[in-house]
């Protein structure tokens, strides 16, 4: 319960925030420095892939895709469509973030941390 409860308040405070982010992520992809926007298409990539895919928090749609791959047809969908803007996409992206993911089930850094 301690852990919905703080959940739920730290969503109150972070959901205004990323909408902010977002926008703010618009105009920097426009006009400002590129790797700041790298950045927050990066931590927006993750965001949907834990919420929307039900994936890692550390790990990107393409990485998750490949990962999976056998299991869902959309992260089929995902593969096919990347792989048409950059081939191997989705596996140049597990291969670089798998030793992350593995590292942080290995140390139970994603069970649960409120109790």
């Amino acid at each position: 319960m301690k852990e919905r409860m703080a959940g739920f308040l730290l969503m109150c405070l972070v959901v205004p925030l990323a909408v902010v982010g977002y926008l703010l992520l618009v105009w920097v992809g426009l006009f400002g420095p590129t790797a700041r926007g790298r950045a927050g298409v990066r931590a927006l990539d993750h965001f949907v892939n834990a919420t929307v895919f039900n994936g890692y928090a550390w790990e990107s749609i393409s990485s998750h895709a490949w990962r999976v791959r056998e299991e869902h047809r959309w992260a089929r969908v995902v593969i096919r469509l990347t792989d048409r803007l950059q081939p191997n996409h989705c596996q140049r992206a597990n291969k670089r973030e798998q030793p992350v993911v593995d590292l942080i089930l290995k140390a139970k850094l994603h069970q649960q941390t409120v109790f």
